[in-house]
């Protein structure tokens, strides 16, 4: 699967290994159990995350994944992506610190935000 993530004018294909949605699974359902207990999203803090916006909150840790060339936390990032999202196949990932305006969209190009 290839997942397209937007940084401000730069385009980086994620070619994801297909064992990451299998192989990572646990790490997965740990970022949800994290999560369940709320998350600060930029300046907010939300009580119970929406799917999308579990999404949005692993879009931000793969934006700093790709900026510090951290593949391994790259591939886990866009295989929770893929995994709890899996008609998004492009991310256009906010630099201005809100994560919640960053915008997913899916294989029919609609927007998920």
């Amino acid at each position: 699967m290839l997942l397209d993530v937007y940084v401000g004018n730069r385009m980086h294909q994620i070619e994801l290994a297909p064992a990451v949605l299998d192989d990572d699974k646990t790490l997965f359902d740990k970022m949800d159990g994290d999560m369940d207990a709320g998350w600060k999203i930029g300046p907010q803090f939300v009580e119970s995350p929406n799917r999308v916006q579990r999404g949005q909150i692993a879009a931000a840790r793969l934006l700093v994944a790709i900026e510090t060339g951290n593949e391994a936390m790259v591939q886990a990032m866009a295989g929770y992506i893929a995994s709890r999202l899996p008609e998004v196949r492009s991310l256009n990932i906010d630099l201005n610190g809100e994560p919640l305006n960053t915008e997913m969209i899916t294989d029919t190009g609609r927007s998920i935000t």
